[in-house]
């Protein structure tokens, strides 16, 4: 709850300012107190007279009234808010935070401010990936400036890709989280991780695939609880018949184990980590017929190729700043074979479950694991629910990233 918090929402020329309107509601039916300053374009885009009916404010926008000569304190408006968010942010607001420019009354609050400052970016995808943008945002958390980073999705020019200013339901949580305190319990509060789950299914023709018994239900329980921690979860989820319970959880869906190496390789390296909870297939067709195959008296011969390895792939991009966690599912040798992978794969934790054990593996609502580290280390559970299962790899993750390796 925001109840009594004193909000400050800066709003520059973008299209998508229209979701400013969306944020003022949340905020203000969340308790907070809200008043909207808007740049001169900003206006342009959105009335002021919506923002000041939905915040019981007045808006401002000017330094001083031409009319009448009165000035905006704008120094005693940076001492009243508990925090400023600027949403959405342009590339050219960004660029002026970060070099200290101070042409209209966002900025010189910017400036005069000690509370808190959160930024949600919103341009169009060759802007935001520039250089000189990155630069600005990075200039802007060394300030202390917290960056809710850029959806990715379809965008007004007409392209898709990252830039989208983030939803409004994402940011009011973000901003529940920041104002009421990391330590609520929300130990990954800020962090950005991915999650694979659920099975790849590797067509043989337009009806039949080769796949396995994956259910997902692991990984899903591991998405829903580092999302309840606080955590910014992005589930790269095979073809399974379950979803996460956390709306929070953003969920990529895939089928094949080409599809989810792609998506995997395309979000790690924004994320600050990420879970290999995924059953991918390690073979697939070599050649995948374009029509259904026939029943005949001969017997049909289906070729297989490896899958590229993800984890591995991903070990070998993981940048000193990032966590990998891996698992392994054993029928035999289970921790040399496990210990071999962590290292193979250069990952930070592996999870082993082994088939030989009742109510563990593909199916089932429980498991039964040993966490290993790299320093050879084995903690081992008990039969427990996937979901209680799901918190203790959560706990040994936390305890990994509070330690001087590898973060």
């Amino acid at each position: 709850m925001l109840k009594g918090k004193k909000i400050i929402l800066g709003i520059t020329g973008s299209i998508a300012a229209y979701k400013a309107a969306f944020l003022v509601r949340l905020f203000v039916q969340k308790g907070a107190e809200v008043r909207v300053i808007m740049t001169p374009v900003a206006e342009k885009f959105i009335s002021p007279l919506t923002l000041a009916t939905l915040s019981g404010n007045p808006v401002r926008s000017d330094l001083f009234e031409e009319k009448t000569g009165e000035w905006t304190n704008h120094v005693e408006m940076g001492l009243w808010a508990d925090l400023i968010l600027v949403a959405p942010a342009t590339a050219n607001t960004i660029a002026k935070m970060a070099h200290g420019h101070a042409d209209n009354l966002l900025l010189t609050v910017f400036l005069s401010a000690r509370c808190p400052i959160m930024l949600a970016p919103a341009m169009d995808l060759d802007m935001y990936g520039h250089s000189a943008t990155q630069k600005n945002l990075e200039i802007l958390t060394g300030m202390g400036v917290s960056i809710i980073d850029a959806a990715t999705g379809e965008l007004a020019s007409g392209l898709s890709g990252k830039g989208r200013m983030e939803d409004p339901e994402r940011i009011l949580k973000k901003v529940e989280h920041f104002l009421n305190g990391v330590n609520s319990g929300l130990s990954f509060s800020g962090k950005k991780i991915m999650i694979t789950a659920g099975p790849t299914y590797e067509n043989i023709d337009p009806v039949r695939f080769i796949g396995n018994y994956s259910s997902g239900k692991m990984g899903i329980a591991i998405a829903d609880s580092l999302a309840a921690k606080g955590a910014d979860v992005h589930l790269v989820l095979g073809p399974v018949g379950v979803k996460p319970a956390n709306k929070e959880v953003r969920v990529y869906p895939v089928v094949s184990a080409k599809e989810m190496f792609e998506k995997c390789l395309l979000l790690f390296p924004e994320m600050d980590g990420a879970v290999m909870a995924a059953a991918v297939s390690d073979f697939t067709p070599s050649d995948p017929l374009n029509q259904k195959t026939k029943r005949g008296k001969e017997d049909l011969v289906i070729r297989l190729k490896p899958t590229r390895d993800i984890a591995a792939a991903l070990g070998e991009m993981k940048t000193p700043k990032q966590w990998l966690v891996g698992f392994a599912l054993e029928t035999q040798n289970e921790s040399l074979n496990a210990q071999k992978k962590l290292e193979k794969k250069n990952l930070d934790l592996i999870v082993l479950n082994s088939l030989n054990d009742e109510g563990a593996g593909f199916g089932y609502d429980t498991n039964k694991i040993t966490i290993i580290d790299k320093s050879g280390s084995q903690t081992a559970f008990k039969l427990k629910t996937k979901k209680q299962v799901a918190e203790d790899i959560v706990d040994h993750i936390h305890q990994l990233i509070q330690t001087d390796s590898p973060l």
